[in-house]
């Protein structure tokens, strides 16, 4: 079955991985609305940690570029992150190395930039059979019209484009989970 005939499956936390995306303070200081889009991602990466989902940062040739922002790694107790010198993550074999010893079928995606790494990130993983998820409202370019385009080519090519906030209350998915309580603090703690 082709990417794009694929149905949607709602992600769920035994096979899920948030891989977040070159969110260095470099690429975050080229982003018009950077501080919406690490605010966004901080709000996924607390729902990743209070649903104990692995979590890989990404980070486009560190040694020159700089280390993920030290805001968004002091929210997990552990983050693990990988370099890369390719714009697609799926470029570096250490970091494809690590999505198969996690073991995650499921791919929730965030971070920068929309029409070069994510892009070509998500493109990769949906070629690789994986469930891709790219979380639009934790995403950012510094052009806005090119964010669209990448955007929309990705969904034709079987990428599942949603909120952040309809993919985390899917994977709750009714108000008896246990973290509900706590993640609707995160909501409002991210309105």
């Amino acid at each position: 079955m082709s990417p794009v005939s694929r149905p949607p499956r709602p992600a769920r936390t035994a096979d899920t991985l948030l891989l977040c995306i070159d969110l260095q303070p470099a690429f975050l200081s080229a982003v018009p609305d950077a501080a919406r889009v690490q605010r966004r991602c901080a709000f996924a990466l607390e729902f990743a940690r209070g649903l104990d989902l692995p979590v890989l940062f990404t980070e486009q040739v560190p040694h020159k570029l700089g280390r993920t922002s030290p805001d968004l790694l002091h929210l997990l107790p552990k983050p693990e992150s990988r370099g890369k010198d390719s714009f697609s993550a799926f470029g570096d074999e250490h970091i494809t190395r690590r999505l198969q010893e996690i073991g995650a079928e499921h791919l929730l995606l965030c971070g920068i930039e929309t029409p070069i790494c994510v892009y070509q990130s998500a493109l990769d993983a949906l070629r690789r059979e994986y469930q891709v998820t790219l979380l639009t409202d934790c995403v950012g370019a510094r052009r806005a019209e090119d964010a669209t385009a990448a955007l929309a080519a990705l969904a034709k090519s079987g990428c599942h484009l949603l909120p952040s906030e309809t993919v985390f209350y899917s994977m709750l998915n009714d108000a008896g989970h246990p973290f509900f309580r706590n993640f609707t603090g995160l909501v409002k703690k991210y309105t």
